[in-house]
């Protein structure tokens, strides 16, 4: 029950951030993206606010030898950029230059009714799809069979 209610709050309160900023507005977004153009730094604004906040807050936070309510951190380990990061990153920024939807704001335009984050939120789980298929084909590829 702890992880709902601590889901529940931090999507809560980064709905909310979200909608204030109005960066669930597609057209605010693109907005940014058009550099040559009408450019609109506010969602810079908004990504150095939450860049400063972690970065300040997870210093305090990995000291600890535990999270509250888990039982370990679950931190990204990888520290290189590989191929897939790169030609994954690229593919994100093509969607979110097309749409202007990141994956937060997508979801949180549910809950606003947008009929675009529905149908945007609809091709992110099918992405995640393609890309389970693809990886799961590349693995059995991968691995040898014994005879």
């Amino acid at each position: 029950m702890k992880h709902c209610l601590a889901a529940l709050l931090s999507g809560t309160l980064f709905g909310f951030g979200l909608s204030l900023s109005q960066m669930t507005d597609p057209n605010k977004v693109l907005s940014f993206l058009d550099v040559a153009g009408r450019w609109d730094p506010s969602l810079a604004f908004v990504m150095m606010g939450a860049l400063a906040v972690s970065v300040i807050t997870f210093r305090f936070i990995l000291k600890r030898t535990r999270p509250i309510w888990a039982e370990e951190f679950h931190v990204a380990r990888k520290k290189s950029v590989d191929k897939p990061l790169l030609f994954g990153a690229m593919i994100f920024g093509i969607g979110w230059g097309m749409s202007g939807y990141c994956p937060g704001p997508a979801v949180a335009g549910l809950g606003l009714g947008n009929p675009e984050a529905f149908i945007m939120v609809a091709s992110i789980y099918l992405g995640f799809i393609a890309q389970g298929i693809w990886a799961r084909k590349r693995f059995k590829k991968s691995v040898p069979v014994d005879a």
